[in-house]
Parts: C-alpha cells; structure tokens; sequence
C-alpha cells in the first residue's frame, strides 16, 4: 500500500539518467555525431534508512510526519520529443531485513569535472533521436544537416611544409647557407687521372733523353772528352792505369770480395801478337794507335788475368759502328775471338800461354775511342779445353771449370775496372789548366 506520504519527497529523488543506446557494430554514421556533454548533476538524495526492527508482535504505528513544502517550479527546459519522461514517483522501498546486518551504504555518484552546459539547441543522443534520424544517416544524406557545427573529416592529411633551410628565421640569428655539394671523383676517375699523368711523364721522359743523348754525342765537351782519350795511354802515370793493387768488393762468386796483384806491366806497343787473327781482323776498322797491357795475380796465386787498352785511331761513328757489330754478331763470345795474355818473365805469369786461357771480356766504347779487354786462366799453367766467354762463365748454376773457379768473374771484374779509369782519366784531361 502507499500513501500519499511516500510520495511526497519524490522531487528530491535523484533522476535517472537517459540511457544512451549501443551504436550499431557495423553503423558507420554514428562516428560523425557530435558527443553529449555530462548532464547537470543530480541533487543528493536522502540517506539509507535504517533497518526496521525484527517484527515479532504488532506495534504501534508511528505519528505522521507534517508535510512537506510544495517544491519549487523546475526551470529546466522540456525534454525533447520523443525521450520518455521522469517517473513521478518514488521505487517501491525494498523489504526490511530480517538479519542484524546492515545494508552497506550506496556508493554516491561521481561528480563530473566539467561544468554544466546548456543542452537546449544540441540534441539529446537517445534512442528516440536515432530512430527519427536513422533514414538520413544511413543514407548519407542528413550527417551534415543534423550537425551543422560538425566539421567535414578530411580526406587526406594535409601537406606539411617546412620552412626553407636557408634564408632568415622567424626569430633568431640568421642561418649560415647550406655547403655546396662536392662531388667526390671516383676510383676509376682517380686510375685513370694518374694513368694519364704516368704515361705523359714517360713520354716527356723519353723525349728529354733523346734530346740530351743526341745533345752529348755532339756538344764541345763532349768531343774534347772523345780526343783527350786518345791520349790517356800515356798522360796517366801506370799506376792510375794499372794499380799496383785492385779490390773487388763482391765481385766474385756467391759475392765473395776478391783482390788482384799487378805481376808485370808490359811497355806500350802496337796491336800485333796481342790478337788472335780473326779478332785483330774484326779490329781492323777502327785501327790501332797504341796498346798498353798488364798482367795481375789474386793473393791465392791461383788465378792469373791479363788486362789490356787499345787507343784506336776512329772517329766516333766508326766506333759507334764497331760496338754495334759486336753486340749483334755476339763477336765477343766467339772462341776464336779471344785476346792473348801477357807473360813475363821471372813472374807468377811467367807460364800464362794462350793454352791456359779459360775466359775472356772485351768491350768496345763509343764515348771515348778504346777498346778494353781481360783474359783470365789458371796460375799452375794447366791448360783449358773449354774456354768460356765471362758473360755465360758468371751466369747463375753455371758448373763449368772456369765458372767454379771464379776465372768468368776475374775477367768482368777486372775489364770494368780499367774501363772506369780511362773515362775518369779523360774527364780530367779536359779540365785540367793548360
């Protein structure tokens, strides 16, 4: 039973918010609504009533309490149409409790952190709105009618720009400008920059040393130098020519030093006996002016070598012509091409016969008008079958008698020597003070 007494605080019963319905799981539209703001907050309502006692016998009904003043006039704005109104009066009270527990205490609604707003001119998002407005928004048609505040959603972001990277700044000091770019060269350009400058300095190169070759064959000094040659067999004392001592650091086999004794000294003469025919023949040429000769012993006394200068009476080209010859008739490795050697009496050479001969050099120069030359063999007088010239008598792996006893590196040795001296000598003979 209820009297007009449960109703009369129905006023300050809190109201029961409108429940908004689920959108659709595939309804598209309902993204673009604009969201409700919180609704005003309710006015607290009374506190729990106590629990009524265990009723184990009638009791007395309690006085009515006075009524209530009339509550005052609601000044919210109607709801819109179709939202269900506020109940008017109050729920039916629960049972009393027959257990001496007490009901907990209902937790208060949270208050909202924004204030308040007007919800006259937006719509109310209930189940009402979505039923008179469903048409529209499943067509497409009434989403921007409905939310004219709405902004359309893009359909793609916008353009970001950046602000250039050189120039002023909106605030600040000015910016430095950007580094030219610099193109790195590559590799292949590198090879091929050093390949082009590698080949235009050998080009220069060679050039430059045909000039100064054909500059030296016929410039002054060059020629002073070529007649004072002539001249060395006896403007230089014989023991410039012929050192009483010559030391060969490394020239011997395996590197060994090796060191000769002058033995004999022959006197200056003409060129007859000193060859063997077909060598004096292949001379011929360039003739003879004057031949000085010695003979040296190594400090073993094992070997014995002969050394010999021809002064010839050509001119340059002719011994230009003469050292050709030898080199492309390889006329100085032929056996019966060899110089004799110079045997003196009452010295180690005393037995050194053109049967002993083992290995021989000669070379022919065509800066200064000589003809050098050197024969080696044994000190002991033995004889050689096999003589071998010295340019294949000092070749690596050679096992032939004369190479194994080092007579190929006597001979060389002592050929270039000589050959330094003279050159020296002329050299000197065109700077000395007349």
């Amino acid at each position: 039973m209820s009297t007009e007494a449960d109703f009369a605080d129905a006023s300050r019963l809190p109201r029961t918010p409108p429940q908004v319905p689920a959108p659709p799981a595939e309804d598209p539209q309902t993204a673009v609504l604009r969201p409700v703001p919180p609704e005003r907050p309710a006015k607290p309502g009374p506190g729990p009533m106590p629990p009524a006692a265990p009723t184990t016998a009638p009791a007395a009904a309690p006085p009515r309490p006075a009524a209530p003043p009339a509550p005052q006039a609601c000044t919210e704005p109607p709801p819109p149409a179709g939202v269900p109104p506020l109940p008017t009066h109050a729920p039916t009270p629960a049972p009393p409790r027959t257990d001496a527990t007490p009901a907990p205490a209902p937790t208060p609604a949270p208050t909202p952190a924004q204030p308040p707003a007007d919800r006259s001119a937006t719509p109310r998002d209930t189940a009402a709105f979505h039923l008179a407005n469903s048409e529209a928004l499943w067509n497409g048609s009434g989403a921007a009618e409905a939310h004219p505040n709405t902004p359309p959603r893009p359909t793609q972001p916008p353009a970001v720009t950046e602000p250039p990277p050189t120039g002023t700044p909106l605030s600040g000091p000015p910016l430095p400008p950007a580094p030219a770019f610099r193109v790195k060269p590559s590799r292949r350009t590198a090879l091929a920059a050093a390949g082009l400058v590698l080949g235009l300095g050998l080009v220069a190169g060679a050039a430059a040393g045909t000039w100064l070759a054909d500059d030296s064959g016929g410039s002054p000094a060059a020629e002073a130098v070529f007649a004072q040659g002539r001249e060395v067999w006896h403007s230089a004392p014989v023991d410039t020519l012929f050192p009483r001592t010559l030391n060969g650091v490394g020239t011997g086999p395996g590197g060994a030093d090796r060191t000769w004794i002058r033995a004999a000294v022959a006197p200056d003469s003409g060129c007859a006996g000193a060859f063997d025919p077909l060598l004096a023949k292949a001379l011929a040429p360039v003739g003879c002016h004057r031949l000085v000769r010695a003979t040296y012993v190594d400090v073993t006394r094992t070997n014995l070598v002969t050394v010999g200068a021809v002064a010839t009476k050509a001119d340059r080209t002719a011994m230009r012509d003469l050292r050709r010859r030898f080199a492309t008739e390889h006329l100085d490795t032929r056996t019966d091409l060899m110089p004799r050697p110079y045997a003196a009496k009452d010295t180690p050479a005393a037995d050194f016969g053109p049967d002993q001969r083992a290995s021989w050099s000669i070379r022919v120069l065509d800066d200064l008008p000589v003809v050098v030359y050197a024969v080696s063999g044994f000190a002991d007088g033995r004889t050689v079958d096999d003589p071998q010239p010295a340019a294949e008598a000092t070749r690596t792996g050679a096992t032939t008698a004369p190479a194994e006893a080092g007579l190929g590196h006597d001979a060389k040795a002592v050929t270039e020597r000589i050959e330094q001296t003279f050159r020296k000598q002329a050299a000197q003979g065109t700077t000395e003070p007349q």
